[in-house]
């Protein structure tokens, strides 16, 4: 069934080329399509399309479809185009004349924008939900390994002292970023396109602003050709905050694999959390972590894949934006599951606490020393040279117990102001 249908067979190879995975996808989209019918149908009866009794019963159909999608019984069959089709077909199947009906004033291209803003709505409250868990969790291991020294990198050269406080921290202040980018594409995303039908509005009389209402949508897109040219455009502003995770989560995740490296020994994580070699025995792999960062690597492409897509098209519909779907929706898969990945195994972090111990990171504290030079009175520049000279000539002792490394930059996280600064961003 294809809801364009005008008496004729298209070819079977352009059924397979046109239709692609739309029916596997769409069944991400299946809830959502039953809540923008259903708005819909309530505003047929309120401007007189429906009746109260044709409102009821494809009401209650409507309901029936969505708990068997909740149940996960609903499938789109190969002789179905798209979720829309499928449930179409269903009300038609079981209310005749009535359910034939409910495509009155609207376009599949209706169906398909607000389903989808719908379902990006909610996934990106899910995401937000997600990112909160897991600064929550970097935050609570700041606060237990604050006192805990790590090398600080530069040009990956030992530069100067950090410490697992400062790390941890450092990750949940950039998610804050990344909130504020979820919060920019939800509001994008949160305005109804539902009565643009194909794009140039409808001559029936329908009530734009009960829809918004019903779906809770806080504004509607209220330009007809506007809305149709926001298909492509809400993906890619959607994509570009999850890409902004992915790049918070990537680096993360970077930095777990090298600081796991026999060579780095910083942090560890138990066997479970780990995979091994075929054939090297003692091999225990970051494998989550590096999955994490490809992963990562590919979503911050996506927003770019849609912009290729969608750039030279003019306004109105065009069939290209179809391919804007999968981008989308795997979009959030991904994300979705490095978020769950990262947070499951954080959990379960062990951190090296004698790291800097360890003579090779002796100049470490290079600065430390030199920072008592200038506040024992001599000019930084003076003090610059002579700590280069000592270096040079190994008469340089490292001072570990300074007490700047433990009060200063390094000690003051500054914990209670990011988690205001994330509780403000989440209002």
């Amino acid at each position: 069934m294809k809801l364009w249908d005008k008496g004729f067979s298209t070819d079977k190879k352009i059924d397979h080329f046109t239709v692609g995975n739309d029916r596997e996808l769409d069944l991400s989209l299946a809830k959502h399509d039953i809540q923008a019918s259903l708005a819909h149908a309530k505003m047929l009866e309120k401007i007189g399309i429906l009746t109260k009794q044709e409102c009821d019963v494809l009401a209650e159909e409507l309901e029936n479809i969505g708990v068997s999608i909740k149940k996960g019984e609903f499938t789109i069959e190969n002789e179905f185009e798209d979720v829309h089709s499928k449930i179409e077909f269903l009300l038609t199947e079981k209310l005749g004349d009535i359910g034939k009906k409910i495509h009155t004033a609207r376009s599949r291209n209706d169906q398909v924008l607000v389903a989808m803003q719908l379902y990006l709505r909610e996934e990106l409250n899910d995401i937000k939900s997600m990112v909160k868990e897991l600064f929550d969790l970097l935050i609570e291991l700041s606060e237990k390994h604050k006192n805990i020294l790590l090398p600080g990198y530069t040009h990956l050269q030992i530069a100067m002292p950090s410490s697992f406080g400062l790390w941890f921290s450092s990750y949940a202040e950039s998610l804050i970023d990344d909130i504020y980018l979820i919060n920019a594409a939800y509001k994008i995303t949160n305005q109804n396109p539902l009565g643009s039908a194909a794009g140039y509005g409808s001559s029936f009389p329908i009530d734009r602003s009960f829809t918004t209402e019903e779906m809770d949508f806080e504004s509607m897109k209220y330009n007809v050709v506007a809305a149709q040219m926001g298909r492509g455009k809400v993906e890619k502003s959607a994509s570009f905050a999850i890409s902004s995770i992915g790049s918070t989560l990537g680096k993360l995740a970077m930095d777990i694999c090298l600081y796991m490296n026999q060579n780095f020994n910083f942090i560890s994580f138990p066997d479970a959390l780990t995979t091994g070699s075929s054939i090297m025995p003692h091999k225990k792999n970051p494998d989550v972590f590096e999955l994490i960062r490809a992963k990562c690597n590919s979503l911050q492409g996506i927003p770019n894949q849609i912009s290729l897509i969608t750039t030279n098209l003019p306004s109105g519909y065009h069939r290209d934006l179809q391919a804007v779907k999968p981008l989308m929706i795997s979009c959030i898969q991904d994300i979705k599951s490095c978020l769950e990945m990262a947070h499951f195994s954080l959990k379960n972090v062990m951190v090296n606490k004698e790291i800097v111990e360890n003579p090779m990171y002796d100049y470490l504290f290079s600065v430390d020393t030199l920072n008592e030079l200038v506040l024992s009175g001599m000019p930084f520049r003076d003090a610059y040279k002579k700590m280069g000279e000592d270096i040079a000539k190994n008469q340089f002792t490292p001072k570990r117990d300074i007490k700047h490394t433990h009060e200063g930059s390094i000690g003051n996280l500054c914990l209670n102001e990011i988690k205001d600064k994330m509780k403000i961003a989440l209002e």
